[in-house]
Parts: structure tokens; sequence; C-alpha cells
């Protein structure tokens, strides 16, 4: 197999690996800043080791060890997302044994602080807060922030199981929180959060986490996590994480959820978490060894969600629409999308059509999920085992179009066959609305959507704004009477709607979508919200206006990515 390359890293992760890490951090929230030391145990992959290279972007270093020893380092320039590599050379030469034999260890420690603008904090005064009397931070890692946070290796462990606290002797106004995870994983899974959190037990193994104003409200939400992660456990094998907490922050977390072990952190517009939880086995578990193969976390977990419960954005010729994409030179956060998600299940539920059904490929998943437990994998070993675990149906999977699936921007190459009889009373409904003209506006009543669900009413929505021409704004107009969408708190329908009524030019609408772009902070909604109001050319300047008064609040991902939207520079912010 050739030699993986990660276009998002300089580490030396094809010399060395990481065995363990020990990470010391003190926050101060008058500085913004973590300051602390970080210890890894490293692990060699060749002979005549000397000398390694760690992830970094915007830390200050003031000293690194090995085992002990004073070790030479030096910080390369900086490369855009990528930071600035970290170039250690050792004060000793270390061997791989034999290829039978685990190579020598050295414990390679570095004291740093961390950057008040690192991409991986957000640091929340007490006035952002529920409770407005205590600072909060919490970390987001995924996809390469890390490196602003911890000098890492792309394999690490992470910190997640509360292993008691101590009041600090050398501060008695501080304490100590202690933390351990046996279980090895990404770095990129590497979470913290500091505030006035409290916590409510809502099963054997989980608790929800919050500040006080929101605790109770998020343990009536996921009351069901027990059996989910009990159903999970029938289909992909024993939950090995021990502990599954939820944490609810504050609105301005830039995605629905994300899956840190032993405490998924989530915005409080998520109402369901099988995808998370799904994530502990798909993603977690098994990994995706760099970010070209993203699709083998969220394909999965999406196949997995939906096993679980059983339910032209980017242009057909766009290379961020492949399944694998090529990440030289590109942020991965520029290319995170419903792509390896929707068309990575689509794939996955094709293959389970061509092997048998759901119980046959399902048998798959659970023996991958095995297979490489407690690793990363790439595409072409995911593929390799397919075909191994396969071996009796290597036939039909010589017919799949790889090539199409992989690396063919645009739709897939094959649709799966689904049950279209919910989506087709979405489709119908929108089609009505699509050719109605204002004469035929008093035809339509609440009687229309009174016996679709929640998730129809989100696909009626998003049909009508696949639409080349926007609805009249007369259309939106009485939808709103007969409808009532105003008054949903739904946040996927609400965010649709009101993209719906301003693509409409409905100017009533706009100060209703520039405020949900501005009291949450998931990119699902913001990005989309405010790319919306700044096409609607009067309202331009203000959505830029608005912007600008809200981005310090604001994730910085969530910033740079609407900012590039916007096309506001992001140095002058101008």
């Amino acid at each position: 197999m050739a030699p993986v390359t990660d276009h998002c890293s300089f580490s030396s992760f094809s010399k060395c690996l990481t065995r363990h890490l020990n990470l010391s951090l003190q926050a101060d929230f008058s500085s913004r800043v973590l300051r602390g030391r970080v210890a890894l145990t490293v692990e060699v992959l060749e002979d005549k080791f000397s000398s390694l290279t760690l992830d970094t972007k915007d830390l200050k270093i003031f000293k690194v060890s090995a085992n002990g020893q004073a070790a030479k380092f030096e910080l390369g320039a900086q490369h855009g997302f990528k930071g600035s590599p970290l170039d250690i050379t050792l004060p000793f030469e270390l061997s791989r044994l034999c290829i039978f034999i685990s190579g020598q260890h050295v414990i390679v420690e570095v004291e740093y602080e961390t950057s008040p603008s690192a991409s991986a904090l957000q640091w929340l005064s007490p006035a952002q807060t529920a409770g407005k009397k205590h600072p909060y931070l919490f970390s987001q890692c995924q996809a390469t922030h890390c490196r602003t946070m911890v000098p890492n290796l792309l394999t690490q462990t992470h910190i997640a199981v509360r292993d008691g606290q101590e009041a600090d002797p050398t501060d008695s106004s501080r304490v100590i929180y202690r933390f351990r995870q046996p279980v090895p994983m990404p770095s990129y899974l590497i979470a913290l959060v500091v505030g006035a959190l409290e916590s409510r037990e809502i099963g054997p193994r989980s608790r929800v986490w919050s500040e006080k104003e929101h605790v109770d409200q998020g343990a009536f939400e996921f009351t069901e996590t027990e059996t989910m992660l009990k159903t999970a456990e029938s289909l992909a094998g024993p939950y090995v994480w021990g502990q599954y907490d939820l944490l609810v922050l504050p609105p301005s977390f830039p995605y629905g959820g994300m899956e840190n072990p032993c405490l998924t952190f989530v915005t409080p517009t998520l109402l369901v978490i099988a995808h998370e939880i799904s994530h502990s086995w798909t993603g977690n578990l098994v990994t995706n060894k760099t970010w070209e193969h993203f699709w083998l976390n969220e394909g999965h977990t999406v196949y997995l969600e939906r096993m679980i419960g059983r339910v032209h954005q980017f242009g057909a010729n766009n290379a961020a629409t492949n399944l694998v994409v090529n990440l030289e030179g590109v942020n991965p956060d520029e290319c995170f999308s419903c792509v390896p998600y929707e068309k990575g299940f689509a794939l996955l539920y094709h293959l389970e059509e061509l092997m048998g059904g759901p119980e046959v490929f399902m048998g798959f998943v659970k023996s991958y999920i095995q297979m490489f437990a407690y690793s990363s994998v790439t595409t072409e070993q995911w593929k390799d085992y397919l075909f191994t675990y396969f071996k009796d149906k290597v036939d039909i999977l010589n017919k799949v179009d790889w090539n199409g699936w992989m690396y063919t921007p645009g739709m897939p190459p094959f649709k799966p066959q689904y049950d279209t009889t919910l989506a087709d009373a979405c489709n119908a409904l929108a089609q009505r609305w699509t050719k109605a003209k204002d004469a035929d506006l008093s035809g339509f009543s609440e009687a229309d959507i009174k016996q679709l669900s929640s998730h129809q009413l989100i696909e009626f929505l998003a049909l009508l704004l696949l639409q080349v021409d926007p609805l009249p704004t007369s259309h939106v107009k009485r939808m709103q009477e007969v409808y009532k969408f105003n008054s949903i708190n739904n946040s996927e329908i609400r965010c649709r709607w009101l993209r719906l009524c301003v693509k409409s030019e409905w100017e009533d609408a706009v100060p209703l979508a520039l405020k949900m772009a501005t009291e949450q902070g998931r990119m699902k909604f913001t990005r989309p919200l405010f790319r919306d109001v700044y096409n609607f050319a009067k309202f331009r300047d203000e959505a830029v206006k608005v912007f600008k008064e809200h981005r310090n609040e604001m994730h910085s991902v969530t910033a740079m990515l609407v900012a590039k939207d916007l096309k506001v520079d992001q140095s002058t912010g101008l």
C-alpha cells in the first residue's frame, strides 16, 4: 500500500506515533489564553530516530525536553491554516527494535501558551452566558484546530473521564480537575469546557451538563439517550467509552453536535442525538486517517444513525462533491458539507442492496468497526476490507463504479431506490405553490400541512428553496397567513422558511433572518441566512453591518467563513 500523505499536517506521523498524552493546562480568562505543558509518549517506527515534527499554530513555545533532557527546537514559518511545524531534535538516537517488537519510546514534553485568537477556543464573557455571572470557555478542535491548543501528532488520547479534583496548592482560589482516558483516539477529539456547569442524571451511564438555567430542559430533551445507546450496541458492538455524557453549549457553538468521546457537545438547536451516538463507533473508534477520507466517518455514521431510526449548493462539477477530496493546499473547514454524510450514506445503502440487505451488510459494518477499532483508516483500506469480507461476491463489487462514487464530482453514479411515499406528499404541495398564480392563492389552507410531520415540512421548504426562480412575495405572504410558519420554533423549519422569504424579497423577513443568524451560531443556519440577506441587494450593507456587530461573539471558524461569504476582508474587517 502506498504511503499515506496528509496535506493538512506537518507532523511526523509516518516516523512515530503517540501512545500516551499527559496534558496540564491552566485557563487564564483575563488574558484569554491557556498555559501549561503537554507530555507525549512517542513510539519510534524507524531506526536512527533523532528528530520529530509536531503540528502547532499560533503557540508560544517556551521549552522542550526529551526524557527530561533539554531538546533543541525550532518553529517553522507560518503556512496559513496549517500553522507552523515545531521541529524537535532529540539529544539521543532511538530505533525500532525489530518488525515484531514495538519501537523504543521517548517522552517529549513541551511547555507553551496559546494565543488569545486560538481557533480551537471560544472565550465567552459573563454577559454572553445564560447566568451572566461567570465567564465560559469551550473548545472545538475538528478539523485541524487542535494544534492551536496542543502541539500534536495525528494520534493521541483524549482527556475526558472525570478522575477527581483538589485545591491548587499554589493558589487557593483555583481548583485542579483531573481527567483520564484509557481508550486511544485522534487529536481532533480532544475537548475542554470551563464554566459554571451543573448536571442531571439521565441514565445509568449518562448525564446532561449545562448552565443551571438550561440543564433541566437539556435533561428533558435527551431522556432517550440510554435507549439509543443500547440500540446502537446491538447493531455495532459494545460501547467502549464507559460514560456517555452530553454538554449543552451556549448558542455560539458552530455545529449541531461534536462527538467528543465521553462528553458529546451539542447545540441548543439539536433535538436528536442518534448521529452523535453513532460516532462513538464510526469516527471515534474507527477514524478517517486524513481529512480527505472524511466520508468514512460521516457516511458510516449516517448509515448507523438511520439503522437506529430506520428515515446544488456546490455545483455539479465542483470537486468538493467528491466523496474523497484532494485537500492539497485547502483548509478542510472550507470543504465540510453534507456530501460526506449523504453521498457516503447513499454508497453504503447501495452496497447494502447489492450484498443482500441490511442484516447482511450490517454484519460487515460491525466487523469493520471491530477490525479497525482504535485506529484510523483510508478509503483504500476500507475498500480492501470490503472485498475481503464479501470474498464470495467480488464479481458484484467489481461492477460498482468506484471511481464515479469516490473521485467524480456531482451526483452519485447510481441512485438507490428509497420508499418515496412521504417525500411525494411534500413534492406535490411544493409543486402546487410553484405553479400557483395570484388568483390561486385562496385555494391554500391550514389543512394542507395538518398531516405532515416536521421532517416533511422541512422537505417541503427545502424543495421550494431548490427552485431556480424564487416564489413571488405574494406567495410567501399567503403561506404565512395559512401555515403560520413564523410561530414555529423548530430551527430546521425556521431557517428554511426565513431563507425562502428572503429569497422572495419579503422585506419583513430580513430582521427575523438576521436575528436567527446571530442569536445562535450553528453554521448550518448562520451561513445561509447571512448569504441570502447579502444577496438581497437592498439589504447587502445591512447583512455586513450586522455581521461586524456580532463577529466577536461568534466562534472563530464561523466568523472566518461568514466573512468569506460576505466578502469582508478578514485582516481589516472592512
